[in-house]
């Protein structure tokens, strides 16, 4: 059995890890069969960029950040277009994937990555999809390897923001990544006991906020802290329309969500607030120890079903158990944080401020 491998997209920590374990159960149950690691994403199928994978090469990465294939973000939308005449990204992947004469693909990645190996799959290629991103946003699974290290990395850096905070009686916004939903900002705001948590599926209020901050001031309270998803916006920015909140943005200097909170909470309460945006700090560094043995499980499972010719599906993870979804029935499927969940209602009950 000839099998390739990538890694596409954002990286995540645990990507490493999970190539180790998907190589080590194939060269360990698998008779005869030879690993292909594609490089720099689906542009390496695209291009033909790709090396034989060893034992060797994948012994020792379990606790290495980033991804020893590279990975670029090829988009999705680009895949089935055609440039001067030329074939589609989508054919010329095929038609690369039938000359190396590949059994398989095991593709790592997020949103795009699995809508990608959807398209791949439709068109006759044997692909398996591993569910990566920090987002934890990929439809039909509990968690996302990489999530979980990218909550503690965040919930640390808020928690030593909150030193400078007190020090200074000042409100921070800490602008937390996770596209447009929220898991990651509920997840790290919750483990850093923030004050508020702002996110794409509860939009919140800028009169409503300025009233909080008033009141938490005059009830003594040094600092504030709030969470603020990279996709939050305000009521006033829900209700306008795509022309009208593109106009906006711009003018706003194409300001971040935390920047914009900040800017109009000073403006409206006098009160000094600054805005931190912690970016792709939130993508790096070695996996924690559960998202390892994730990693490690959602790998060799993977493994098992190449060695079983279950193609055409993603690894999921259902409570204590992984199991696999069609990768028809979840790509272009987004998950959402329920608005009325057992966890933000338990945070609202607790005086966690939503915005509202």
């Amino acid at each position: 059995m000839k099998l390739g491998i990538l890694t596409s997209g954002g990286d995540c920590p645990g990507l490493n890890a999970v190539i180790r374990a998907f190589c080590k159960y194939a060269f360990n149950n698998i008779d005869g069969v030879e690993i292909y690691g594609i490089e720099e994403g689906y542009l390496g199928l695209i291009n033909r960029q790709y090396r034989r994978l060893y034992p060797a090469d994948v012994e020792n990465i379990l606790d290495l950040g980033g991804t020893i294939l590279g990975s670029t973000r090829t988009p999705y939308k680009l895949m089935t277009v055609s440039d001067n005449g030329e074939a589609t990204r989508l054919q010329t992947m095929v038609e690369n994937y039938k000359k190396l004469k590949l059994d398989g693909l095991i593709a790592l990645g997020g949103a795009g990555t699995h809508k990608t190996a959807s398209l791949l799959s439709v068109e006759g290629c044997n692909v398996i999809g591993l569910p990566k991103t920090i987002d934890n946003d990929i439809y039909g699974t509990d968690v996302t390897f990489g999530f979980n290290t990218a909550v503690q990395t965040a919930a640390d850096c808020i928690k030593r923001i909150r030193t400078t905070a007190d020090s200074h009686s000042r409100v921070f916004f800490v602008e937390v990544m996770g596209n447009k939903v929220g898991w990651l900002t509920l997840y790290s705001g919750l483990a850093s006991g923030a004050d508020g948590i702002f996110i794409p599926e509860i939009s919140y209020d800028e009169n409503s906020l300025a009233q909080y901050l008033k009141k938490r001031k005059a009830d003594g309270y040094r600092s504030t802290i709030i969470a603020v998803a990279e996709g939050a916006i305000s009521t006033r920015e829900a209700a306008m329309g795509k022309k009208e909140r593109k106009d906006y943005l711009a003018a706003a200097g194409n300001a971040s969500a935390a920047q914009r909170c900040a800017a109009v909470a000073e403006l409206n309460t006098g009160i000094s607030c600054r805005a931190t945006v912690l970016g792709h700090i939130q993508r790096g560094g070695d996996p924690c120890a559960y998202d390892k043995v994730l990693c490690t499980r959602i790998g060799a499972y993977g493994g098992m079903l190449a060695k079983q010719g279950k193609f055409g599906v993603t690894v999921a993870v259902h409570g204590s158990k992984l199991s696999y979804n069609s990768l028809t029935e979840i790509a272009g499927r987004t998950k959402y944080v329920p608005a009325d969940s057992q966890i933000v209602t338990l945070a609202k009950d607790m005086g966690v401020y939503f915005g509202e």
